[in-house]
């Protein structure tokens, strides 16, 4: 571990490009997607790239498979999934085409409610569904199509697929997918804002019995008018015999993590502030026992909170 005032500088090949998403695997390894169209695969014991694979396009995101699987997964700016063994160095094990062009800026991979693996995805048209366990050519929309919005984030309480959170701003032009991608392409590198502009969080719940999703409450806040922003699930607590759970995000004008208790969106906590926006927000569960850890990044600092 390092200490609260400690930085190391690891120094990525210039090729690799900007890293635009990272996931942590057991043992002590990352992978991560970049610009360069690679995904990689880093040992955190020796700072450095032990295995690069060829992506046909930018890399937007990426994923872990579920436990027991040896699947990682990596979001395409041109708006396809690749799927990969980690034990296989040659080639992907499928490519997978989306609905849409845009880029796939959020990647989970979870359990369906029968057990079998998917990959829940989202780019500037919604959030889909993809079934990692066979060589289905699409994927499907969680939700209604429209031309007022934009999708810029999608949380989910993993592994399950039974809660999700979609964040949208609204469309700047409604002219198609040309415009949608434009919009998101610019987010590629960190942009300074002001206050953000009106954007909603869109509660999306599994249909009791049904493979069918519906959207349900709806929250209004200040998102990104550029960025593609992170924002996460936490588990807090019980109440009754149901799990409950927080969602949270970077909210723009508080330029701080904002928290909403689901599924209500009853407003809970607005934790330390920045002086710079929220960049990136992730929550990891304890390996053993309850509690978990929730990190959010700026340009000004990393701050790690403890969650109970």
């Amino acid at each position: 571990m390092l200490s609260n005032r400690e930085v190391r500088k690891i120094h990525l090949p210039p090729e690799t490009k900007a890293v635009r998403d990272m996931c942590i695997l057991p043992g002590g390894s990352a992978i991560f997607t970049s610009l360069g169209r690679r995904l990689s695969l880093f040992s955190m014991a020796t700072d450095s790239i032990v295995l690069n694979w060829d992506l046909p396009a930018p890399g937007w995101s990426c994923a872990v498979g579920a436990s027991g699987s040896h699947h990682i997964y990596a979001g395409l700016q041109n708006g396809m999934v690749v799927v990969f063994d980690i034990r296989q160095t040659v080639r992907p094990l499928r490519c997978m085409v989306g609905l849409s062009a845009n880029p796939v800026h959020t990647l989970h991979s979870v359990i369906d409610n029968n057990g079998s693996r998917k990959v829940l995805s989202a780019s500037a048209i919604g959030p889909c569904m993809w079934d990692a366990d066979s060589n289905q050519s699409r994927p499907h929309l969680l939700t209604g199509t429209g031309d007022e919005r934009v999708c810029i984030s999608l949380a989910c309480a993993a592994p399950w697929s039974d809660l999700l959170v979609a964040s949208f701003r609204p469309r700047v032009d409604p002219s198609g997918d040309a415009v949608a991608a434009s919009q998101v392409y610019l987010s590629q590198t960190p942009t300074r804002s002001g206050q953000g502009k009106p954007g909603q969080h869109t509660l999306i719940r599994r249909r009791t019995g049904n493979t069918c999703f519906a959207e349900g409450t709806t929250c209004y806040a200040n998102v990104s008018e550029l960025r593609m922003s992170k924002s996460a699930i936490i588990p807090y607590g019980y109440g009754g015999h149901q799990q409950k759970h927080l969602f949270s995000y970077g909210d723009e004008s508080l330029r701080g993590v904002r928290t909403w208790q689901l599924p209500s969106f009853g407003m809970h906590a607005d934790l330390c502030t920045h002086r710079e926006p929220i960049l990136d927000l992730r929550y990891a569960a304890e390996t053993e026992g309850p509690g978990g850890y929730l990190g959010c990044l700026s340009e000004e600092k990393l701050q790690v909170f403890r969650v109970n």
